[in-house]
Order: structure tokens, then C-alpha cells, then sequence
């Protein structure tokens, strides 16, 4: 009988299915979505990122995480700067007075300017940490998900589609690798690679780069045959068409009476089980048309299952809190108080930083993550 014999201690390195990741992401924004309590955003960010430096793979694409932060901190400061322009004197605890400008009628008579209050900054500070705290939960899955084994787990019926998203999807990461790869080359040449002057001298290069990547895949996707089909018959076309449909309808029902808080009972989840089953049946039906094939799946083991749970089981205790005591996950504005840390929810979310556990090492994953990079280990057949 052949056993396999794994040299050295744990698992083998090999990549966790992209699925996974971006469900356990999906977990952590629905998450983010329905608490403004800055100390609980602080903390989904915080697992995110230790996360990320756990299993983030040695690839050009796993250095987004850091661009979608910074994305996130000029978010909160473009929503502060509004927050002063537009305070309209929310609050009675003002800071400072800008001058102030009436706008005429038409233009619904806004005033610009005046008074800026603590309690207006403050409440536009949360309503940015939530948008920053999903771009960081987005950013991420992109860290750890890689487009390409993305694309290749996409249904056949989605194949098309997938092929777009996972190019925009991989744009940012391409970028990051670009504009560093492009700054090490102006350092090289003793040229300035910070300021006004070196962004003007590394945009040519880096819009070079994408326009050749964009034509080499325009070429590799010509030469696989990308868009061909099989014929299909018209009940299956009509057959597909209907149940996605009908599961857009259903999902679309269900996930908007969970997010507004609609007590629907067991009847919300019975829509939503019901559009998730007929989306399944329509989609391999629809996919009998899609000439495609895979090569090496990667597999869909424990070690996936607890990542996408471990991002929906908070995102579970932070939707029953958002119905049975919805004042829990907010914090108050109008009197300004200190946010309190909320203990179930808090709990819930460390639970997300479970992949950082029970994941194994992705191939390539060096020691400036934190993580010893492991050596390869070698399978012997007895």
C-alpha cells in the first residue's frame, strides 16, 4: 500500500481556495456594515491585517493591503473635510467658525461654511471608519486570494464575467507591484523617487506596463479559445434564464430584510436558502454551454470551511444584535460620549482571526510576514 510520509512538522504548504478568503471577507464587511462603534472597526481591521500578515503569499498582487488602508484614511478625511463645509451646526459644542456662504434657491439654498461643531466631525469620523474599514476587509482578500486561482474556481456559466471582475479586481495589486517596481529603478539610477517630479517620471512607465499586460492577455485569451460555446438547447436557456432571475429576486428580498432589520423570522432565511439553491441549479445549467476545463482544482477542505466560517459566524452575532438591540453596535453623537466596547461582538470578531491558524502556509510565504518561511518538503511514496 502507498502511504505518503510529509517530512517535517504541519501541514503542506499549498494555497487556500480564493473562495474562502473573499467569504470570509464578505463576513467581516457585513460585519463593518452594521456597527458605527469606531473601537469594534478598530478591531475588524486589526484582525484583517493580522490576518493578512500571517498568510499573505510572496507574490507582487499580495501588497494591496497596505494601498487599500491609505485608501481608507483619505476617505475619512475627504468625509471630515465635507462634514466642515456642510455642517449645517450639528450640535451645540462648536470648535471653530468657517466663513459662510448662502447658496441661491435653486440650488436648494445650502449654506457653506459657518459653525463647525465636535458633534459633526465626530459623526462624519464614523461614518468614514466604516467606509475605511470595508476597503480594508476588501483589501485584504485581495492580499490573500490570488485573481488567478479566482478566476479558474468561477462557474462555467460565469465565466465571462469572471474574467472581467478578476481583471479589475488584480488592477490595484498590478499597480502597487508596478509603481514599485518603477521607483527601485529610479533609485537605481540616483533619480528622485518620491515628490511631484518622480510621480510625473513614473506615470509614463507605469501606463506602459499596463497597456502591454492588456495586449499580451488580449493575446493569450485569443489563442485559448476564450468565448467559445457549445450549442444548448432552448428549455435549458429559458430554464437558466428563469431560476437566476428568480434567485436575484429572492437574494436581493432577503438580504435587504437582513441589513434594514426587517423581523421576518424564518421566513428571511428561507428566501435567501431558496434564491442560493436556485442560483446553484441555474448556474450548472447555464454552464453546459462553456467549453472549459480545469487544471488542478484547488480543494475545498476543513481548512476552508472554518476560514469562510469563521467570517460569518461574527457577521451572524452582529446581525441578530442589529435587530434584538440595535443601540448596542452605535455610537452616540448627539450628546457626544466615549464609544463602550460591546463584549459579545468584540468576542465574535476574534473568531475571524482563525485563518491565520488553521490555514496552511501558502507556497512562497516569506519571513518579512512574520512567518518563518518554511522549507519545502518533500513526499516520500513507501
Amino acid at each position: 500500500m502507498n502511504m505518503v510520509h510529509r517530512l517535517g512538522s504541519g501541514a503542506l504548504p499549498r494555497w487556500t481556495h480564493p473562495a474562502a478568503w473573499w467569504a470570509w471577507a464578505l463576513g467581516l464587511v457585513a460585519c463593518v456594515s452594521r456597527t458605527t462603534n469606531p473601537i469594534l472597526l478598530a478591531l475588524i481591521v486589526a484582525v484583517a491585517g493580522w490576518v493578512v500578515a500571517r498568510r499573505r503569499p510572496d507574490a507582487p498582487w499580495a501588497n494591496s493591503f497596505a494601498l487599500f488602508l491609505r485608501l481608507g484614511l483619505v476617505v475619512i478625511a475627504i468625509r471630515m473635510f465635507v462634514a466642515m463645509l456642510f455642517s449645517g451646526g450639528l450640535g451645540d459644542n462648536v470648535l471653530f467658525t468657517l466663513p459662510s456662504v448662502q447658496l441661491p434657491s435653486w440650488a436648494a439654498g445650502i449654506t457653506l461654511g459657518g459653525p463647525v461643531t465636535a458633534e459633526s466631525l465626530v459623526a462624519a469620523f464614523y461614518e468614514g471608519a466604516v467606509i475605511a474599514a470595508i476597503l480594508a476587509c476588501i483589501g485584504a482578500a485581495n492580499s490573500l486570494a490570488s485573481p488567478a486561482r479566482l478566476l479558474a474556481a468561477i462557474p462555467a456559466a460565469l465565466y465571462e464575467v469572471g474574467v472581467s471582475v478578476v481583471v479589475a479586481l488584480s488592477f490595484a495589486p498590478q499597480l502597487v507591484a508596478d509603481v514599485g517596481r518603477v521607483r527601485t529603478a529610479r533609485r537605481l539610477r540616483g533619480r528622485p523617487d518620491r515628490g511631484l517630479r518622480a510621480l510625473g517620471g513614473s506615470a509614463m512607465p507605469v501606463f506602459e506596463g499596463a497597456l502591454e499586460r492588456a495586449v499580451d492577455l488580449a493575446a493569450a485569451m485569443d489563442s485559448r479559445g476564450y468565448g467559445r460555446t457549445r450549442p444548448m438547447s432552448r428549455r435549458d436557456q429559458i430554464t437558466a434564464r428563469a431560476l437566476i432571475i428568480c434567485s436575484l429576486i429572492a437574494l436581493t428580498i432577503g438580504v435587504y430584510a437582513l441589513v434594514d432589520g426587517v423581523d421576518g423570522g424564518w421566513t428571511t432565511w428561507l428566501v435567501i436558502f431558496g434564491g442560493v439553491l436556485a442560483a446553484m441549479v441555474g448556474l450548472k445549467i447555464a454552464g453546459r454551454r462553456s467549453i472549459r476545463t480545469r487544471y488542478r482544482p484547488d480543494p475545498w477542505a476543513l481548512p476552508e470551511w472554518l476560514v469562510a466560517a469563521s467570517g460569518w459566524i461574527p457577521a451572524a452575532v452582529f446581525i441578530t444584535l442589529g435587530i434584538t438591540d440595535p443601540l448596542s453596535l452605535q455610537s452616540q453623537t448627539s450628546p457626544l460620549d466615549w464609544p463602550a466596547l460591546p463584549v459579545i461582538p468584540a468576542l465574535s470578531v476574534l473568531i475571524a482571526t482563525l485563518p491565520g491558524i488553521v490555514t496552511p502556509v501558502p507556497p512562497g510565504a516569506g519571513e518579512s510576514f512574520g512567518v518563518p518561511a518554511e522549507p519545502r518538503r518533500q513526499e516520500v511514496l513507501t
